[in-house]
């Protein structure tokens, strides 16, 4: 378990490349630094576009000769495919246009140049999109209105408006929650990710919540089921205080119900 002030929302990446001992090298930088999740891996440009479609991830580590298709034409595949997604280039090859490469991706960087050079991009790139809001909230039933406040505030400051009702919703079950089972003070924490928004109520409680039927006589009574409906992934992280119940709602679209 983890201290609250050490819970970070890892980098979720997508290393793309035909070369398994390239992929291994940079798997271990990665786990090596710490911050990053693997999301997938993926040793052709079918299986990148395929992976990046589905897992949305934060950065895609792209080789650019891969055996059925290469150059140009695997970026622009991979950038179509998730637009909010970044893409750092790790190529053998310097070629003469690199211009072009540099222009649309986040970054290049050669295969002989240090890894550490690499992950430092990785993370240059992804951090510094990242925002947060952050609101402590008593014990009390009134604090589920503060915190959908707290959202509507937070998605208007980011351009994110349509996103209210869903993150409403997803806000109320997980404050209601922590009143109903943690019996505790509580922190909402708001998230601006390249793709997602994530939410997260952190509170003193224990357990793990599981979802229920729902319920018309309380507030957020939908259960989380209602939260996975909505959300893209939601899941627990256990905490030295007690927990982190947090959803991800994808900025287009929510997940449906």
């Amino acid at each position: 378990m983890t201290d609250d002030a050490e819970v970070e929302i890892p980098i979720r990446v997508l290393l793309v490349d035909d070369a398994v001992d390239v992929r291994r090298l940079v798997r271990t930088a990665l786990r090596f630094r710490g911050g990053f999740e693997l999301s997938g891996e993926a040793s052709t440009a079918a299986q990148a576009v395929e992976l990046v479609t589905a897992l949305q991830p934060d950065v895609v580590v792209l080789d650019l000769g891969l055996p059925d298709l290469a150059g140009r034409d695997v970026l622009t595949q991979v950038r179509e495919a998730a637009p909010a997604t970044k893409v750092v280039v790790f190529s053998g090859a310097d070629p003469d246009d690199r211009s072009w490469y540099e222009e649309r991706a986040a970054g290049y960087v050669l295969k002989n140049d240090d890894l550490d050079y690499l992950v430092d991009l990785l993370v240059s790139v992804v951090r510094p999109q990242r925002a947060v809001a952050v609101l402590d909230l008593t014990q009390d039933l009134g604090s589920v209105r503060e915190a959908r406040s707290l959202v509507r505030r937070t998605l208007a400051q980011w351009d994110l408006a349509h996103l209210d009702d869903e993150a409403s919703l997803v806000v109320s079950e997980l404050a209601t929650n922590a009143l109903n089972h943690a019996r505790s003070s509580y922190q909402v924490r708001i998230y601006h990710n390249p793709s997602t928004i994530r939410i997260e109520v952190r509170d003193g409680g224990a357990g793990t919540p599981e979802p229920q039927s729902a319920s018309p006589t309380r507030e957020g009574g939908r259960g989380l089921l209602l939260v996975s409906a909505l959300s893209v992934s939601w899941g627990l992280e256990q905490t030295r205080e007690g927990k982190v119940v947090w959803a991800e709602l994808a900025h287009g679209v929510a997940a449906s119900a």
